[in-house]
């Protein structure tokens, strides 16, 4: 047993009278930080459908379009217009803290302002459904980026979930009834000790006055 271990002294009670003050309000804080983690987490679950569902629509689009521009244009032609792409992205992170998880931030910036620049080819030579394809992945890429947050973000946040799921359960399985067990070890070992001095005092006074009183008949 973990209390023959300790050592029962009014030092170490007191010292474990601390820890189990400092455990109990550490353990109170770690079930406040998990639930509003799970909190947080079921929302941003649920936003994270909603933005898959938009995104598996979006690229089914583009998808159907350069299957139809496929069959109405030469797979060379199609190769050579999608060649040289004419617009850029430029894509910067940055992360924000919630509950204590560093969350990925996306921006995306393109090298010009320009709707148009996302066509690297001419429009005399090429189907409209590859212009519809094109399009549709512009369109969807800031959504494409958003989930990739979200994603990451549930990621992150499920691992700290279980990883405070795992402190909370410590605390309230193993560390603090150990404290309590010992504490109440020690307890009785000092109160145990205490009578034992008591008594032990009575028998020597017992003894002092008997002892006076032979002195005196023998006086």
């Amino acid at each position: 047993m973990a209390s023959t271990q300790v050592n029962p002294t009014r030092m170490e009670l007191t010292r474990l009278k601390k820890k189990l003050v400092t455990a109990t309000r550490g353990h109170k804080l770690l079930k406040d930080k998990r639930d509003e983690l799970m909190r947080q987490f079921l929302e941003l679950v649920r936003e994270n459908m909603e933005l898959r569902k938009k995104v598996e629509a979006g690229i089914h689009s583009a998808n159907t379009n350069f299957v139809i521009a496929k069959a109405s244009m030469s797979e060379e032609m199609l190769h050579t217009a999608l060649m040289a792409p004419k617009q850029e992205v430029f894509l910067e992170t940055d992360k924000k803290n919630v509950m204590s998880v560093d969350i990925p931030v996306f921006e995306y910036k393109t090298r010009t302002a320009d709707e148009n620049d996302i066509y690297s080819y001419g429009f005399a030579f090429t189907s409209g459904d590859l212009d519809d394809a094109v399009k549709s992945l512009a369109d969807i890429l800031p959504s494409m980026l958003e989930l990739a947050e979200k994603e990451k973000a549930c990621q992150l946040m499920a691992s700290e979930i279980e990883k405070t799921r795992r402190r909370v359960n410590a605390l309230e399985h193993v560390i603090i009834p150990e404290t309590q067990k010992n504490i109440k070890y020690i307890t009785m070992k000092l109160d145990e000790n205490e009578r034992s001095t008591q008594i032990r005092l009575m028998k020597v006074k017992d003894m002092m006055l008997e002892e006076a009183h032979h002195y005196k008949d023998r006086a």
